[in-house]
């Protein structure tokens, strides 16, 4: 394992940062993108509502004579995004009413959602937190994070902290490892989950300083953010590779997004690509939230269902995700899966197998 002193030492890898100025990180910085006249217009329309950012690498993957490419579709702003649907909700899973202190939500007992910073590497278009991260000045100060801490610290019955945003890993090494230690120095705190879209849409951001300052005596699992197979490349393998060989846990969650993973045959790559490739495990497939002006990229339930039981017969088990919904009102995940049982009569029950055939199974059970 690397030294964390050491390693925050030493010159840090700004190839990254590079990589960001590069990109998209304005609305003004849509002007250089190969958009028509009328595209471009409609782009800037929307962007003005939610920010826009996007590194030159995952800009690179856009086939810009597709009009309907799945890198495009998740990146660049649409006018559909400004059409708010009845129902849309600003903040579709209750954040904020969890929220007992800022940049902190407690809605399940052993685990917290831990907010160090609001902004991203890339704003996704179908954000469900679209309305949080256009607030400006809320990055990562030490004093914002205090209150945050302490309430860790005062209940121990927290055993996860899990740093999401905005995008933790879009922090600078020497913050990151400052959140890490004080996180560590809290005793119960077991394990340390990081949602991000980095590896995906940044993937130099991951060198040696970075992983270095995540190491310590906690468990980490690194819960990544592909949607498509096609942001699976070289340089995601590499960042992948790298922190599984520091050892952490990695997890994958998708969206079910129209017109971007909305069919048996991109998802089972996607999947399949995730395992065997970079050794991330399709972790959850999300049903998409209520965020406003989404419903161009929502399907349906029983669409859901229908993919995920066809992927259930296509892939083994460690390739398959599980289909959820993280219900309004801090209802939590619930999963969605088709379910196979048809019925049950005393100890016998009628299920239906994968190849479509329903059988009877008899619980045989001891006194």
């Amino acid at each position: 394992m690397t030294d964390l002193k050491d390693a925050t030492r030493a010159a840090p890898d700004t190839t990254w940062q590079d990589d960001v100025r590069q990109g998209v990180r304005h609305v003004r910085d849509l002007d250089r993108l190969p958009l028509s006249p009328v595209e471009r217009a409609a782009a800037q329309a929307a962007a003005a509502h939610h920010k826009v950012r996007a590194p030159k690498a995952y800009l690179d993957l856009i086939d810009w004579n597709d009009p309907a490419d799945p890198i495009r579709a998740q990146v660049i702003p649409s006018p559909d995004e400004l059409e708010e649907a009845e129902g849309e909700l600003g903040d579709p899973i209750a954040d904020h009413d969890f929220s007992p202190v800022p940049r902190l939500t407690h809605r399940h007992t052993d685990r917290v959602l831990l907010f160090p910073t609001y902004q991203c590497a890339v704003y996704c278009r179908f954000c469900f937190r679209k309305e949080s991260l256009t607030s400006i000045g809320r990055g990562y100060t030490r004093e914002a994070l205090e209150p945050a801490l302490a309430y860790i610290a005062d209940h121990p019955e927290i055993r996860e902290v899990i740093l999401t945003g905005g995008d933790p890993l879009s922090l600078p090494d020497k913050a990151l490892a400052e959140i890490v230690a004080r996180i560590e120095a809290i005793p119960h705190v077991r394990l340390l989950r990081i949602h991000t879209r980095v590896p995906v849409a940044l993937p130099s951001r991951i060198t040696s300083g970075l992983v270095a300052a995540l190491q310590g005596r906690l468990m980490v699992t690194v819960v990544t953010h592909f949607n498509h197979a096609r942001e699976i490349t070289p340089a995601t393998e590499v960042a992948c590779r790298t922190m599984r060989q520091a050892g952490f846990v990695l997890l994958n969650q998708s969206v079910l997004l129209k017109g971007v993973n909305d069919t048996v045959e991109v998802l089972e790559e996607l999947c399949r690509e995730l395992m065997y490739r970079l050794g991330v495990k399709p972790y959850y497939l999300h049903h998409g939230d209520l965020a406003r002006g989404m419903a161009h990229r929502r399907t349906t339930i029983a669409q859901g269902q229908a993919l995920v039981e066809a992927l259930r017969a296509r892939l083994s088990g460690i390739c398959n995700p599980v289909y959820v919904l993280d219900l309004p009102e801090g209802g939590g995940k619930v999963p969605l899966g088709p379910c196979p049982i048809e019925g049950r009569e005393g100890d016998t029950w009628r299920i239906r197998g994968q190849d479509g055939a329903m059988r009877t199974y008899r619980e045989i059970v001891g006194e």
